[in-house]
């Protein structure tokens, strides 16, 4: 009897005593949705160096790993670190610094806001942007008559919401040296009476932009903080920048390195010749939280603005079809150079005839290579004989223009073009994933607009009844897959972020709601808990 006893005890003290795996972090007591290949739902995982060690049951985890640091998530629910597929991150910093006109009513409420900036900074050069004529009453653009009034001598420039119009006064056009006369490719300089009414679309903006001071790196880098502050309030762990200069792109790069810039940025380069010739020579960039590997092109304009090029003129403005902002035959020649490098191509396309060329282009110069996953940004307005190049093409989209556009989007398109317009679940059926995004500043930074608009298809007044065209909406699963594994594949990172899952970095949120199952018009109102990166708590 004595001896059985002493050897189970000894058995049990070796077990008993069997050493953990030390952790630096150990969640336990949560809804976590991993978003892996079978959307399972746990409630533990364990986080060292910065990746995810381990992901179960919070028994097995326990069992296993021991930390310092423990959280008890109280129950709620948590999701991978949110990716914004497409957005203007160092811009949203930039646009913080100037006159916020976004949700204006009316043009009297735009010129108040100027001149109330203006009591508080005195600037020397009035920068704004917001404005959207088709949320005031008079819809038609406004003009710089007043703006001439109220600063004869200050330049005053304005961009428009989706920042591809812009209202300046004539001290800014008279220092950019426009008048009636001035010619512009690619863009147009709207004239009333004989004179330049002060509205610039597309590419005319850039003779503004050319007279407008550059920010100094001081205003840079609080541009850049500013705007990670507010994206990691909102969970978002990861943004894919549309378009950025070398020098912006090395800016974020040394930020990053001080350690003080911790967002993960996907950056894409602004296609300019110059910066094609250096990068294309100097290769690809990749960091942990760094990604310098696709240029982002302009094909067309905005919806909005009537900027997007369409195969048939716009229906409320005849014989008019849009401008192309890059000439056609340069599209060709950058297509060309980028699909002999490692570079992605990602273009952004509104119109069904701007959408039309830039498949056939990419078709043509991609031929017979694949997992290239050259992107179109946007992809709002698609001809159904086009739909079908969408099988190798990425669709990268953004579920809140859908919302903001819906009011006025078939006025531009007409009933039977407006039924291939932000058709997001055709787009979907056709390539298998979608890269979800918001394309801020131009619309709210804030995620779970994005959710919403992406499934309801609805304003925050529940407007439509039913939803705007709700066959495209698409399910909470394929919005969260959008917002995170999708869109991380949308730039080569699915294998180091986007779900999670052992080995992935240990970006997670905690939400105060569980946006998979609450009804649906209660997910605008989801707040962020908490978000990490790494495993650090950055908010």
């Amino acid at each position: 009897m004595y001896k059985p006893l002493i050897y189970v005890a000894v058995v049990f003290f070796l077990t008993g005593c069997q050493e953990k795996t030390v952790a630096d972090l150990i969640v336990t007591n949560a809804n976590i949705i991993t978003v892996d290949e079978t959307f399972s739902s746990v409630d533990a995982f364990a986080v060292a160096d910065g990746k995810f060690l381990a992901v179960g049951s919070e028994k097995d985890i326990l069992s296993e790993y021991r930390s310092k640091n423990r959280l008890d998530a109280g129950g709620k629910t948590i999701v991978p670190g949110l990716i914004d597929g497409h957005c203007h991150f160092y811009n949203l910093g930039i646009f913080m610094q100037k006159v916020d006109l976004v949700g204006t009513k009316s043009y009297k409420e735009v010129l108040d806001r100027v001149v109330e900036f203006q009591k508080d900074r005195k600037s020397d050069f009035i920068i704004g942007r917001g404005w959207d004529q088709n949320d005031w009453d008079n819809k038609e653009y406004p003009t710089r008559k007043e703006l001439d009034r109220l600063f004869p001598d200050t330049p005053v420039a304005l961009t428009r919401i989706d920042g591809h119009a812009m209202l300046a006064n004539k001290a800014a056009l008279d220092l950019a040296g426009i008048n009636s006369e001035t010619k512009i490719e690619g863009g147009e300089i709207l004239i009333k009476g004989g004179e330049a009414t002060g509205v610039l679309v597309d590419n005319a903006m850039n003779l503004v932009d050319a007279v407008i001071p550059s920010p100094d790196r001081d205003t840079k880098v609080k541009s850049l903080m500013d705007a990670q502050q507010k994206c990691f309030a909102l969970g978002l762990t990861s943004v894919s920048d549309a378009g950025l200069s070398k020098e912006v792109i090395e800016l974020i790069d040394s930020l990053q390195k001080a350690q003080s810039l911790k967002m993960r940025v996907y950056a894409m380069v602004s296609a300019t010749k110059e910066n094609l010739d250096h990068y294309l020579n100097a290769g690809t960039i990749k960091t942990d939280r760094l990604n310098v590997s696709s240029f982002k092109v302009y094909a067309d304009g905005a919806l909005g603005s009537r900027g997007a090029v369409l195969k048939e003129s716009y229906s409320d403005r005849e014989n008019h079809f849009g401008a192309m902002v890059t000439p056609l035959e340069t599209m060709g020649e950058i297509a060309s150079r980028l699909s002999k490098s490692d570079f992605q191509m990602n273009t952004h396309a509104i119109g069904d005839s701007a959408n039309a060329f830039v498949l056939k282009t990419y078709a043509k110069n991609l031929k017979s290579q694949t997992n290239r996953r050259w992107r179109i940004e946007h992809a709002q307005v698609v001809s159904p004989d086009d739909f079908l190049y969408f099988t190798e093409i990425l669709p990268s989209i953004q579920p809140t223009h859908a919302t903001s556009d819906m009011y006025w989007a078939e006025d531009r398109l007409g009933a039977e073009r407006i039924k291939g317009a932000y058709a997001f679940k055709e787009l979907l059926d056709i390539n298998g994933r979608v890269v979800l995004g918001t394309d801020f500043p131009v619309e709210k930074v804030d995620p779970m607009l994005t959710f919403y608009a992406a499934v309801a298809r609805q304003d925050l007044n529940g407007y439509p009844e039913g939803g705007f065209q709700i066959q495209n909406g698409l399910s909470r699963e394929e919005t969260l897959k959008g917002m995170t594994i999708w869109a991380a594949y949308g730039n080569f990172e699915e294998k180091e972020k986007g779900s999670i899952e052992p080995g992935k970095f240990a970006d997670f949120v905690i939400l105060d709601k569980n946006i998979m199952e609450i009804d649906i018009d209660e997910v605008p109102d989801t707040k962020v808990l908490e978000t990490y990166l790494n495993g650090e708590k950055v908010y």
